[in-house]
């Protein structure tokens, strides 16, 4: 149900799409043959949605084929490997959340890749905030009202994230260090799996992205407690900050962004982002992203990539006092 939320969507995005772009000009093409987007991630969730609508906006400026070549797998280390891999001529691009780029380089000290030697940062897409949700069944209405339930009850209640070293693991790590709840950490192969699980109400707690559970806190199939970005959500106006919620200092959202093979010309890398934002100010672009929770967030270039480095330099001494690690 939730994968085909997604591609519903991300099908009429495209039907929208495709008429409301400029004709292509032969001076901006990138030279002839098809666009390839890698996302390193199955099919239903933020980073397939941003690849299908990356996909139908370069094949509607360049009159062009384009794809969606979903590889998931190795936590995105496999999609990921194939565009390092691939022709720098700017028709093979990754879409990628930030985990990869500013997380998995100290938390994976073996990491088949290199951010700034492997790849050419492009520009941001999108960020989307992060909620805390439980199932309807959990007797917690408030963030509050769940720490001291975990802690009346320590060693069963767990939270489910879509990876061990993702960035909802670590606010839900980060969550239990500010407010000594007692959650055990449930780490799945990306977010669909544990949505299901939390659904079904066999782990009580999600931490997600917005996009991803924002159906079923619609239809009340969950409840949501707060969110993790640092101002309220336009589409949960009712549901608090953390900081509103009582835990100070844990301010985050999710972010996605499109890279290029090392070697990409720049005068290509300054076009792609050139597309990628008038990609994202078409109309039919920014109204269904904002159905979805996502919103349209474009730095590109080399601010994109000292973005990535800061990060990086961010999350390496969190992780290291967490003790977070890989299996």
């Amino acid at each position: 149900m939730h994968r085909s939320v997604f591609l519903r969507s991300s099908v009429a995005l495209a039907a929208a799409f495709a008429g409301r772009m400029p004709a292509a000009r032969a001076a901006d093409r990138l030279g002839a043959g098809p666009f390839t987007i890698v996302a390193p991630f199955a099919a239903g969730g933020p980073v397939d949605s941003l690849a299908r609508l990356l996909a139908a906006g370069l094949a509607s400026l360049y009159k062009q084929p384009a794809i969606v070549d979903n590889r998931p797998g190795a936590s995105g280390n496999i999609g990921i490997g194939l565009v390092k891999r691939a022709k720098p001529d700017g028709h093979t691009l990754l879409v990628v959340p930030q985990g990869n780029l500013t997380i998995n380089p100290t938390l994976m000290p073996r990491l088949p890749y290199s951010v700034s030697g492997d790849f050419e940062p492009v520009a941001s897409m999108g960020r989307t905030a992060n909620v805390i949700a439980v199932h309807p069944g959990v007797p917690a209405t408030t963030l509050q009202a769940l720490v001291a339930l975990s802690r009346g009850r320590p060693g069963t209640l767990s939270y489910a994230s879509p990876g061990v070293g993702s960035s909802l693991h670590l606010a839900g790590e980060l969550l239990k260090e500010r407010t000594g709840a007692d959650l055990l950490h449930v780490a799945y192969k990306g977010s669909t799996l544990g949505l299901n699980d939390v659904l079904a109400g066999s782990v009580p707690i999600i931490l997600s992205n917005l996009p991803v559970v924002l159906p079923y806190l619609r239809s009340d199939k969950l409840r949501a407690l707060a969110v993790t970005d640092a101002v309220r959500s336009e589409l949960l106006p009712d549901v608090p900050t953390l900081a509103e919620a009582g835990v100070q200092g844990v301010a985050l959202s999710s972010w996605y962004g499109v890279l290029a093979p090392k070697g990409t010309p720049s005068a290509v890398v300054v076009r792609l982002a050139d597309d990628v934002e008038a990609i994202l100010q078409a109309p039919a672009a920014q109204n269904q992203l904002g159905m979805q929770g996502i919103t349209p967030w474009v730095i590109k270039g080399r601010a994109f990539g000292e973005l990535i480095a800061a990060e990086t330099a961010m999350w390496a001494p969190i992780i290291e006092r967490l003790g977070i690690q890989t299996n």
